[in-house]
């Protein structure tokens, strides 16, 4: 699938200007420790579980509690109107404002009316809107949309501002921050007094009530619902509650999510409408579908209706930091805005940004609903395959070529005679060559100006294994070894070290020829059928080995065996067993050593190694929930470990992403990681991970080639070696 030109370009303009990247990353680092602060002593875990099971209940009854809110509303005084889409919805407030000659409205920060486009629909009208919030006023004056849910204008810097509150008061403001807020303190303030209307959004329609909730910052929500003689409510149908004990305890996950604050300045409750200087008051509550329905009749979507619109989603993305929410969104952004733009605007509107997803769990593993994020969009990205086509070297490569087990292996063999020409000497003694350079058609695709490439191995590690000699009298287990392609075929000596380290534990490996790709590169790219058929091939291969665990190297082909061939063949009742049967026995490497055989209690006597910094792979640590593990092991094994800040901040590999759909917004993440590395004196980077060794590895020699990236097992069969 070809990439849209003009998103192609929103990304290239969205790369050329650093300053952005910089304060996203800036904020994003503030982020995180303000967000670990606020939920100390708390158990965060437990609270997510628990708003999910609340959201669901909300989509299972949720026809029953609208009419819950709807009765409860009216019998307050509340009018309530049901549309069917935003346009039925800004309609409704049109003529709500001709009836009442309405000449101006107050609006709280509302993400529904900018899915709605209100302020342009009111303003054709002759109707104008002010907006309230500090961030949606900016974006207003700059006639731009948020890019970020909770902070809209976070893209914008403060001489930015300042020139453009400068043109609208007239005078020449200095870019101090203090002083624009007092600024725009003073414009809006008058605001309030002189709209016919105030709008809010909601953030919790309460049914046992018929109230709703506002959580802000700033008050001027609370100004909104109550200074104008009309409030009009703006809400999506998926704001539904239960009762006030849902919506509280909703509030303290929000804010800590969200910003990291124990609490928002302002949380008000509104039930019906409220006094107004002796004048009658009105409230007119608008909830709108506009494909919420549609959301909620998703199997595989629907989760995404548990979302509280923290942005949290946003502040730990990677590529939403390195191109921002006018790239990676529509009205929504990041990961919760790929699902949301598909069902609200079209898969037509979400194809680009569902291809941008780099994968790398950030969002499922901070979401507050326990939403898996990247789990839906993978579900989209097939959609968009099947609608769109995925590109004709991938088409080749995942349904001619790796289907084919005999002929994919065969390839890889050519590709490491075909290759010599373009392969040099790597800088660091005893490795294997590099490719440092390629001829001018794929410098043109940005391959190796940035990072080297790793060769493919002479011999792949399944032509190794025959020759490898086991000598375990009596093996405590028999585990079948999982390779994956990366070690395999780049990095066989990744196979070779765990089987020493195996062997000295008195474990036997077995290796199953019949194994092929885990099939995730396909399942990513949204080619299920390809991925399919591999999980078969694997599970026929592991089901005949007959092994007592299965190992991997490679945390991404961990999550293939154990969840992935599972969810893919559930249908099928010929496999479905066989799958969960080597799911159930499925572990990384890693944890198999430290959780299974106490490789660190039992592997003693080690020589001081020197000093590593640990990397923690994106599908390791989300996805496997492995990370003490490796430390553990490699302290064991004579290491001392030195963290790097933001350890488990995604290297931008991505499989695909980063040599085929976005190799630019990768280099970029990649860059961000080598700094990081440079910033820890230590001169190997340990990982569990060949795709993260691919990477790192590449980047780092060409940005500093005298640091060493190893895979984990590799070090702790260095340590043996030393030991012996």
């Amino acid at each position: 699938m070809a990439t849209d030109q003009t998103y192609k370009k929103k990304v290239e303009s969205a790369i050329n200007n650093p300053k952005l990247s910089e304060a996203l990353h800036l904020f994003g680092d503030a982020y995180l420790t303000s967000r670990e602060n606020a939920f100390q002593g708390l158990d965060f875990e437990a609270m997510r579980k628990d708003l999910a099971e609340i959201k669901d209940d909300v989509r299972i009854r949720r026809k029953e509690l609208l009419a819950e809110f709807i009765k409860n509303a009216e019998a307050a005084g509340s009018t309530v109107f049901i549309a069917k889409d935003t346009q039925e919805a800004n309609e409704y407030v049109i003529n709500l404002a001709k009836k009442k000659n309405a000449k101006l409205i107050a609006k709280s920060k509302s993400m529904v009316s900018e899915e709605a486009h209100f302020n342009a629909a009111l303003e054709a009208e002759g109707i104008k809107t002010s907006e309230t919030d500090l961030g949606e006023w900016i974006i207003q004056l700059a006639g731009q949309r948020p890019s970020h849910m909770v902070m809209p204008a976070i893209h914008m810097f403060k001489e930015e501002v300042a020139e453009l509150f400068s043109k609208e008061t007239g005078q020449q403001l200095s870019p101090d921050i203090k002083s624009l807020v007092n600024v725009a303190r003073e414009q809006l303030r008058k605001g309030y007094f002189d709209a016919d209307i105030g709008l809010t959004g909601a953030n919790f329609l309460v049914a046992d009530t018929g109230g709703i909730g506002l959580v802000t910052n700033e008050g001027n929500a609370r100004l909104c619902a109550t200074l104008p003689e009309v409030h009009v409510v703006f809400s999506g149908i998926h704001k539904l509650v239960r009762s006030m004990e849902d919506a509280v305890k909703i509030t303290r996950l929000l804010p800590r999510n969200a910003t990291g604050q124990l609490l928002t300045s302002y949380i008000t409750w509104i039930r019906g409408a409220v006094p107004t200087d002796g004048k009658a008051k009105e409230q007119h509550i608008v909830l709108i579908d506009g494909g919420r329905e549609a959301l909620y009749e998703s199997k595989a979507c629907r989760d995404a209706l548990r979302c509280i619109q923290c942005g949290a989603c946003a502040n730990v993305c990677p590529v939403y930091q390195t191109v921002g929410g006018h790239v990676f969104g529509s009205t929504y952004i990041s990961a919760i805005g790929v699902i949301l733009t598909a069902f609200y605007e079209g898969l037509d509107k979400a194809k680009e940004i569902t291809r941008a997803c780099i994968g790398c769990r950030s969002c499922s593993a901070v979401c507050p609903s326990n939403i898996d994020l990247e789990e839906i969009i993978l579900h989209l990205r097939t959609q968009v395959t099947q609608e769109y086509g995925m590109g004709m070297i991938k088409n080749v490569a995942f349904k001619a070529v790796m289907k084919n087990r005999g002929l994919f292996h065969s390839m890889i063999r050519a590709a490491s005679k075909l290759q010599r020409p373009v392969t040099h000497k790597n800088a660091v003694d005893g490795e294997r060559p590099i490719i440092r350079h390629l001829p001018m058609h794929f410098m043109d695709r940005d391959f190796t100006e940035w990072r080297d490439l790793p060769s493919v191995a002479e011999k792949s590690f399944r032509d190794q294994f025959k020759g490898i000699v086991q000598n375990v009298k009596n093996p405590r287990y028999k585990v079948g070894f999982f390779v994956g392609c990366g070690a395999d075929f780049v990095y066989p000596e990744v196979g070779t070290s765990l089987i020493k380290v195996l062997n000295a534990l008195d474990v036997e490996v077995v290796f199953p020829q019949k194994q092929n790709c885990c099939g995730i590169p396909a399942l990513y790219s949204g080619d299920t059928e390809t991925g399919v058929d591999l999980a078969r091939q694997n599970v026929e291969a592991f089901t005949e080995a007959e092994v007592d665990y299965i190992l991997c190297v490679c945390p991404t082909c961990t999550m293939g065996v154990k969840g992935d061939f599972v969810k893919r063949l559930a249908d099928s009742p010929d496999w479905s067993a066989k799958a969960r049967a080597l799911s159930e026995k499925t572990m990384d490497a890693s944890d198999f050593l430290e959780n299974v055989l106490h490789a660190s209690e039992k592997l003693t006597g080690f020589k001081p190694q020197g000093t590593v910094t640990y990397h923690d792979s994106c599908h390791l640590k989300r996805g496997n929930k492995v990370f003490k593990e490796p430390r553990a092991l490699l302290n064991a094994g004579g290491y001392s470990v030195e963290e790097m800040k933001n350890s488990d901040r995604c290297c931008g590999f991505g499989g695909t992403y980063s040599f085929l759909s976005h190799p630019q917004i990768s280099k970029q993440i990649t860059t961000d990681k080598v700094q990081t590395i440079k910033a820890v004196n230590s001169k190997t980077v340990a990982m569990d991970c060949p795709g993260c060794m691919i990477m790192l590895k590449g980047a780092m020699g060409k940005a500093d080639p005298n640091v060493r990236c190893a895979h984990t097992i590799e070090l702790m069969a260095e340590a043996l070696d030393g030991k012996e």
